[in-house]
């Protein structure tokens, strides 16, 4: 990945998590929903398919997804 495409994800990313817990925090989305959110979006990169290449970065980003999920930083929980 070239250093544009890592800063670009990480800017995603980011945004991706301040909209989660806006979300949140405004009461449009409870946890539970926003983990399965989550949880959906790392089925969706586990059960992807493609060449040993995209295969690995496919699991590099279902395990990111699930870290995520466990450290709870798109969720403030209470």
């Amino acid at each position: 990945m070239s250093t544009a495409s890592e800063h670009a994800g990480q800017a995603a990313l980011s945004i991706c998590e301040a909209l989660l817990l806006a979300m949140n925090d405004r009461g449009l989305l409870p946890e539970h929903e926003i983990v399965g959110v989550l949880r959906d979006a790392a089925a969706t990169q586990e059960n992807a398919v493609g060449a040993d290449l995209e295969m690995e970065n496919h699991r590099a980003v279902a395990e990111l997804i699930n870290a995520i999920i466990t450290g709870g930083n798109s969720v403030r929980r209470s």
